[in-house]
């Protein structure tokens, strides 16, 4: 029989747990299909007394994960400790630089420090394999590098956070505030408990550097990403929103312009009929768009212990097959550095809500702002009076461009009919 592939696991959290139990529980299937075993002989996690639900007994355990990339018995070391600093970092440098082979399920390490560590990967002639570093279980980084390697991909958006997407589904199906959804994620697992690195849409902001480097064959660049979150979406937005024929969704987009690339996470209201529009709860989704294949849809979870180590496990068997693919498609020297494009060039259509007090001349106030900026207005809604009080005023408006929107609120913004910040969410087609 073939020598087993030996791996060497650090971080055993839930998805380093999970790893372990599908490699135990699948050996047969997973050796048939790698063209031999793999086989956990090492590990490294802080606490060596926690029970992980996984036996450890036997198997190599290092305090310090750097130490576990120079183990002389390892094959390839798996990268599950998660953060784009630290134990992390330090430990796939040094795996790569020892000449073994890496597969991460980390996000925040591939977008921003994505592009030396493929550098260092080609040189040293070993593979750095991230299957699960977006969208979990979903196959999405095979799809772009390898099962559309021959298209030219023109645009790729997705739902890549699960927890903002459960937060929009609750909040638009009761009717309920972000505050006390979000209270009930956290309750129920779904949301950590400082849920900043997702609400903010940072998390989903990792994911999309990803895809956009393998989808326009560029150098990833997180710093490029434009991005929001949505603690500012409201349930009076999402009932607006239903009104108009839109759900509102955090959306990662990336789009290929005359200028360059454009990359920007925010929440978007999507047409009701389209498919991403009903992918509710905490479900992931990705939309590709090649010249030759049309549009592609791939849908399914995109976080936990079992859709995460079964990315992990398509790497390892690619591993064990000995097949390999450049980290973002082509090799580093043939990347094209196309230009980033800015948030304030964005073209599209918004929705515009805001909160005014009810008396004459209002309304011409603003759509004088609007119209000063160049901004055409294409429907109004307003419901009831109630005058000297405050009501919501919505506003949606033709395709314009970012930076007029913003010329416009600004001076909306300052007029004293308006009690607060205006609410601006952007219109997303099908």
């Amino acid at each position: 029989m073939t020598r087993p592939l030996s791996i060497g696991v650090a971080g055993l959290g839930t998805v380093g747990a999970g790893v372990l139990r599908l490699l135990r529980d699948n050996a047969e299937l997973v050796a048939a299909r790698a063209g031999r075993p793999i086989a956990v002989t090492a590990v490294s996690a802080r606490d060596r007394t926690r029970d992980r639900g996984v036996p450890t007994s036997g198997l190599r355990w290092y305090d310090d994960p750097v130490a576990l990339a120079f183990d002389p018995a390892l094959d390839v070391v798996v990268e599950l400790i998660g953060g784009a600093e630290g134990p992390a970092r330090e430990l796939v440098q040094a795996a790569l630089a020892a000449g073994k082979p890496v597969v991460t399920a980390n996000k925040a390490l591939m977008a921003v420090h994505g592009a030396a560590l493929a550098q260092q990967a080609d040189k040293a002639g070993v593979t750095l394999a991230f299957e699960a570093a977006v969208a979990g279980g979903i196959p999405v980084i095979k799809t772009l590098r390898e099962g559309l390697a021959g298209n030219r991909i023109d645009r790729i958006a997705g739902i890549l956070n699960g927890t903002c997407n459960y937060i929009l589904t609750v909040m638009r199906e009761r009717g309920r505030e972000f505050a006390d959804v979000l209270a009930e994620a956290q309750r129920l697992g779904y949301a950590e408990s400082d849920p900043s690195f997702d609400v903010d849409g940072i998390d989903a902001a990792h994911k999309l550097a990803i895809l956009a480097a393998l989808a326009f064959n560029r150098p990833v660049d997180f710093a490029a990403v434009h991005i929001e979150g949505i603690r500012a979406v409201s349930a009076l937005d999402i009932a607006f929103a239903n009104e108009l024929g839109y759900r509102i969704k955090l959306l990662g987009i990336a789009r290929r312009t005359e200028a360059g690339i454009e990359s920007r996470v925010h929440p978007c209201m999507v047409p009701q009929a389209a498919p991403i529009a009903r992918v509710d709860g905490v479900l992931n989704a990705v939309v590709a768009e090649g010249d030759f294949v049309g549009r592609v849809m791939l849908e399914g979870r995109g976080a936990g212990a079992g859709p995460t180590a079964s990315a992990v496990a398509a790497d390892l068997i690619d591993l064990g097959r000995g097949r390999a693919t450049p980290v973002w498609g082509a090799a580093s020297a043939m990347l094209a550095n196309l230009p980033a494009v800015p948030m304030s060039a964005h073209v599209g259509a918004y929705y515009l809500r805001l909160m005014v007090v009810d008396r004459p001349g209002v309304i011409a106030d603003v759509t004088a702002a609007l119209r000063d900026a160049g901004v055409s207005m294409e429907s109004m809604l307003q419901r009831g009076r109630a005058p000297g009080e405050a009501v919501p005023v919505v506003l949606v408006t033709h395709e314009t461009n970012e930076a007029a929107m913003h010329r416009a609120l600004d001076q909306i913004a300052a007029l004293d009919a308006v009690l607060e910040a205006p609410t601006l969410i952007r219109i997303e087609p099908a």
